[in-house]
């Protein structure tokens, strides 16, 4: 009997200690059960997404083109960012023999995925459609350096190739099945002759490049004239660098264009051909080129430089701007604009990291390098396509720039100042009909009038936009 007591007293004093070495711990609301609950819904998004994307991949197979649109469309109004969404899109587009629509969303799928080389394909594909060589075959040629093994890439160049060659060959039947002259050939000789001579003054005076005081440059030493301090920016062109110039005594913003851009000799000599346009441009709201400098491996444009920020950087920090601020900064922008504009130079290229704001508060439209001199003052017609994709209009993204193109820009640049998104990206916009969500409806003080002016300069058709950036300021002036 005492036994039996001293043992329950023994068990008692140790079951607290037998407790306490072996607790059961439970995980609370936000422990590592929640965590790895949310992982296995992370992957089973990425699951799902996938298997939606290979269900897509047979649609296309099976020529199902109107579910594959229906689908990727749904995709995209639910703001799933995947390349591979707006190429199938693209993809389905392009068997309709759809060339606007399927390059609209290749280069989308281009501008998200830049070394999606079924997108690059696809977008040739179209252009070859529409008879435009040049471009379709830019377009293969990085598709198959992005992938070398890419067959339908390999059999679209042999297409083209083909293509070009027939033609030259049908020019050349056709044109000897005529008997030639006796005065042709001297006359041909001379012709030669003179094409040599202009040749050796073009080339002359792209070696010889002039700044604005007629100082003339051959073969200079970029690093003797100016003193690079720091690197202050980077885009598609290149970068940009804050330097110090050593002659004239002041600060200067050196780009330095990307040395694969150059190695086309007809894009170099547009690049120099529109640099020195725009180096006349001379306006208070217009960020000056100084010079441009050529070197024998490089291209260099020398600009003004401003203290301040760009208009994407102080979206950056706010988020958005009040009305009030936003008509600050636009109106020097269309003034600087309605400048250009008079001199019949759309910028081509117009956002909020081509707004600089100055620390004395007035605005500067900057980076022209991409700008376009209008033969006639109504349109051009490009070879290579140019711009920021979000920012571009309808027209652009087909190769043709106009003053409307750069006031498409300027309505979607005050969309975005507004509300801190582009019109694309606000949850409500209408992928089918492109329509946008009023600013109103996410911001109750934008009055209805700006509604009005950024729906009408956003129309697919540049004749329905407002004409010019005169008009559009007094408009949102009123606002």
């Amino acid at each position: 009997m005492r036994i039996t007591k001293i043992f329950i007293l023994f068990t008692l004093l140790a079951l607290p200690l037998f407790a306490q070495n072996n607790a059961i711990i439970v995980e609370g609301p936000y422990g590592s059960a929640q965590k790895q609950l949310s992982l296995q819904e992370e992957a089973k998004k990425i699951t799902d997404l996938n298997r939606k994307i290979e269900e897509l991949n047979q649609a296309v197979k099976a020529e199902d083109y109107a579910f594959v649109q229906e689908e990727t469309k749904k995709l995209i109004a639910q703001d799933v960012k995947d390349s591979r969404v707006e190429r199938l899109l693209a993809l389905s587009y392009e068997k309709q023999s759809d060339c606007k629509n399927a390059i609209y969303y290749a280069t989308q799928a281009i501008a998200r995925q830049p070394a999606d080389a079924q997108a690059y394909a696809v977008r040739a594909s179209c252009y070859y459609k529409n008879g435009d060589t040049l471009r379709a075959t830019e377009d293969i040629e990085t598709a198959l350096k992005l992938n070398p093994n890419y067959l339908f890439a390999k059999d679209l160049k042999n297409l083209i190739d083909n293509y070009d060659t027939q033609i030259v060959k049908k020019k050349y039947q056709a044109r000897n099945q005529k008997r030639l002259p006796s005065w042709f050939v001297p006359y041909l000789i001379c012709v030669l002759a003179l094409i040599g001579f202009l040749l050796i003054l073009h080339f002359k005076a792209i070696y010889s490049l002039k700044d604005k005081k007629g100082t003339a440059y051959q073969g200079i030493n970029i690093k003797e004239k100016y003193n690079f301090i720091r690197q202050i920016g980077e885009g598609g062109m290149g970068k940009v660098y804050e330097a110090y110039d050593n002659v004239l005594k002041r600060r200067v913003a050196v780009k330095r264009i990307r040395p694969e851009l150059l190695k086309n000799d007809y894009i170099r000599e547009q690049f120099l051909a529109e640099a020195r346009m725009v180096a006349m441009l001379r306006n208070p709201y217009i960020v000056e080129i100084y010079t441009v400098i050529e070197t024998a491996n490089s291209l260099y444009l020398v600009f003004e430089y401003v203290d301040g920020q760009t208009l994407e950087t102080r979206l950056d920090i706010d988020n958005n701007l009040t009305l009030e601020q936003a008509k600050d900064i636009f109106s020097s922008v269309c003034k600087g604009l309605a400048y250009a504009h008079k001199q019949d130079v759309v910028h081509c290229d117009l956002k909020p990291g081509n707004i600089m704001i100055a620390d004395s508060g007035i605005a500067k439209v900057m980076d022209f390098g991409v700008a376009k001199k209008l033969a006639g003052g109504s349109k051009k017609e490009a070879k290579n396509l140019a711009g920021t994709p979000y920012y571009m209009s309808p027209e652009q993204q087909r190769g043709i720039m106009s003053k409307q193109s750069d006031i498409y820009s300027l309505a979607v640049c005050l969309y975005e100042t507004l509300c801190g998104q582009v019109p694309w990206s606000v949850d409500g916009f209408d992928v089918e009909t492109k329509k946008i969500v009023p600013l109103s409806k996410l911001l109750p003080d934008i009055p209805p009038a700006v509604d009005a002016l950024i729906e009408r300069c956003l129309k697919e058709d540049p004749a329905e936009r407002v004409q010019s950036v005169e008009e559009f300021w007094e408009r949102l002036s009123k606002a």
